[in-house]
């Protein structure tokens, strides 16, 4: 093959590799991105999707802290609600027992007066034991009498009507029970009226 043949195969060759490239190759408009659809990836992206986590980070924390407080709120009113339920079963006669209180008191006074007439001894009797029967039903309930007399003065269960002097007792010593202070289970029904050593 000489040199001229050689040139002419190498010219072919290279027009065809030409064509096809640019057959290949597309034309103004054809598969050309434009700088619109252009997605620059640059260093304020990146900043502004970290700050984009964060607040979503936040968010998210904010919501779990109210939902442990909204638990929190509902166990502490659910245990007061079970708290002040036990009260009012431990608690739901002390209306009623208040009301009866002076009902007590007159039938000691009356038992107290009628001991004192020999006449009245068969009525006294009876009477006692309706008495003592009252007596029974409230203690079944939680109703207890206070034993006050030589007891130091506590405003929590004694109310002082007056001072007196005393030699049998020392300063601040409940002397006297002018009125029978009673307890509703461990709860302070009614405070005994007293008299108090000076």
């Amino acid at each position: 093959m000489n040199n001229e043949h050689k040139d002419a195969v190498q010219d072919t060759v290279s027009e065809e590799i030409v064509e096809e490239m640019l057959e290949n190759t597309p034309g103004p408009g054809e598969g050309e991105v434009t700088p619109e659809q252009e997605i620059p990836v640059t260093e304020s992206s990146d900043e502004a999707g970290s700050v984009e986590l964060e607040k979503l980070q936040a968010e998210v924390l904010e919501h779990q802290q109210r939902a442990l407080r909204v638990q929190a709120d509902f166990d502490n009113f659910r245990r007061r609600t079970q708290k002040e339920k036990e009260e009012l079963g431990k608690y739901a006669s002390s209306k009623l027992i208040t009301e009866l209180l002076p009902v007590i008191d007159n039938f000691e006074r009356a038992l107290q007066a009628s001991g004192d007439n020999p006449e009245f001894e068969s009525f006294s009797k009876g009477v006692n034991m309706i008495f003592r029967q009252l007596e029974s039903v409230l203690a079944s309930e939680g109703l207890t009498a206070m034993n006050s007399i030589g007891e130091p003065f506590n405003p929590e269960y004694h109310q002082a009507i007056m001072q007196v002097e005393s030699d049998e007792f020392e300063e601040g010593i409940v002397v006297e029970e002018v009125q029978k202070g009673y307890m509703l289970k461990d709860k302070v029904l009614r405070p005994a009226m007293v008299k108090v050593s000076m």
